[in-house]
């Protein structure tokens, strides 16, 4: 193993058949482009939930206030159903063309279906025609973000070091929630102080209008990013060996990888269910089940999330010391044996019960999405990562994730028992227990296809020595055997 000096033309990083010596800044910068893309996903989420109800009056004939919502979400949860075609179109085209330029692509898409929300006339302007453009906006939305976090977690762990591979990743995450904690921010600003009049008129459309500068940001920020070192190593081998088309190698290895596709769906699946669970229905849940005060319950929520930042990126830090095994199963079995506590703790109704319930959640939930961001990509191999991970991903989000909301209501509804919320979550964990127990340790090791990935040229040397003592150590064993022999 050995690492290549090249001169000022290469002083970036360095890429050889060997080792991957990554520059500190390229790496911060590809980080922060890719939080801010998924920011700006969850930025909508949070604006959307939030202002869902004047949204409601807004897009959808004077019925009952109840029927506006459910079109409202109905609109909302459209999105989820083109998310897997997403992935399908921009992840093979990721490993075709280059992560760099298809995250450029979903973030246009992303903030230009965000920007034209707000830019839609009302029903009472245009008619029906105000519901179906607000269905296309959020189309467009969902297709993109079927590309966007497969193709961000395999951009950051593709830059990131072996040895900070968890902490880079669970950046990813911090922005999700730094998006939503904004979005929720900015329309209870609004709600505050706007009357209801002014906020039905113009005051709605202010948050996603916000999203045409905050995509633009991103969108420079991205545009300036270099490509991957391993995507790089990867296309240069290909066009050596002359491959065939990067369309059919794709379906030929995507047909070899049911194991790691498999494993891909049940970690996302414990991770988003965990995800939508504690924080989209259970603010639902304790107003319209519990009839808890709703602004007290939101603003619980905020809360948990802030304190989760700092959380997942402690998690994300631990998971490089220990491994991404440990932390995940730590939450995997957190959440069978405390949902039940937990949510017995939130029917309580009292505030600081409540807290500390949708805390405990919180925290177990912190072991994946500092985590996940890291584990996921190193499912597959460099050719495809790209690809199987958005398929991967956002068919389990599809399934599972974006549904739980809507099946544990019903599941509430149906049967009374106001302890479905914890079976749900308990039968997940079963699921994310076997998932990870199913799966490899990588915390430490070079993603697959790839070479290790180290900061400094003295960790390369040092990697290149220990290798040539491994050899020389391997030649010594072959002589003394072949001389015992003779």
């Amino acid at each position: 193993m050995t690492a290549t000096h090249n001169g000022p033309a290469r002083n970036r990083h360095d890429v050889s058949d060997d080792v991957i010596v990554v520059d500190k800044n390229l790496l911060k910068r590809a980080v922060g482009a890719m939080a801010l893309g998924n920011a700006m996903e969850w930025f909508d989420f949070g604006v959307y939930s939030y202002i869902a109800v004047t949204l409601g009056k807004v897009f959808f004939p004077s019925s009952s206030p109840s029927a506006q919502l459910i079109a409202t979400f109905g609109t909302f949860a459209a999105a989820f159903l083109v998310r897997p075609i997403g992935g399908m179109v921009f992840g093979p085209l990721g490993d075709r063309i280059g992560r760099q330029r298809v995250l450029a692509m979903t973030m246009i898409m992303m903030a230009a279906g965000t920007f034209a929300i707000g830019l839609i006339p009302s029903y009472g302007t245009i008619g029906i025609f105000a519901p179906v453009l607000l269905l296309l906006a959020r189309l467009v939305q969902g297709f993109s973000t079927g590309g966007e976090y497969g193709g961000a977690a395999t951009f950051i762990a593709e830059y990131s070091t072996d040895k900070r591979r968890g902490l880079m990743g669970s950046f990813l995450e911090f922005g999700t929630l730094a998006g939503y904690i904004l979005g929720a921010g900015t329309v209870a600003v609004l709600t505050a102080t706007l009357s209801e009049d002014a906020l039905l008129s113009w005051g709605w459309r202010v948050p996603f209008m916000i999203a045409g500068p905050l995509g633009l940001v991103g969108l420079y920020i991205r545009m300036k990013l270099e490509e991957t070192p391993a995507f790089k190593r990867e296309a240069e081998a290909r066009e050596a060996l002359d491959r065939a088309a990067p369309e059919l190698s794709f379906a030929r290895m995507l047909a070899t990888q049911f194991k790691p596709l498999l494993l891909c769906v049940g970690l996302v699946l414990i991770f988003n269910v965990t995800d939508y669970m504690a924080l989209s229905y259970l603010p639902s849940y304790l107003s319209a089940t519990l009839h808890f005060n709703e602004t007290h319950g939101l603003f619980l929520v905020l809360i948990v999330m802030v304190l989760m930042m700092p959380l997942t990126l402690a998690a994300g830090r631990l998971s490089d010391a220990i491994g991404r095994k440990p932390v995940m199963l730590a939450g995997c079995v957190g959440l069978l044996l405390l949902s039940m506590p937990a949510l017995l703790l939130i029917q309580t109704g009292q505030m600081l019960p409540v807290f500390c319930g949708l805390m405990i959640l919180g925290a177990l939930l912190s072991c994946f999405t500092g985590v996940m961001p890291s584990a996921l990509p190193a499912l597959f191999p460099t050719p495809i990562r790209y690809g199987a991970l958005a398929i991967g991903f956002n068919v389990s989000v599809s399934l599972f994730g974006g549904t739980t909301p809507l099946v544990t209501a019903w599941l509430v509804e149906t049967t009374g028992n106001l302890m479905m919320p914890a079976y749900y979550l308990m039968g997940a964990s079963v699921i994310g227990i076997v998932s990870v127990v199913a799966l490899a340790e990588t915390a430490k090791k070079p993603l697959e296809g790839s070479p290790p990935a180290v900061a400094t040229r003295a960790e390369a040397h040092a990697l290149a020595r220990q290798a040539r003592e491994t050899e020389d150590l391997d030649d010594s064993a072959y002589a003394s055997v072949a001389t015992v022999r003779v």
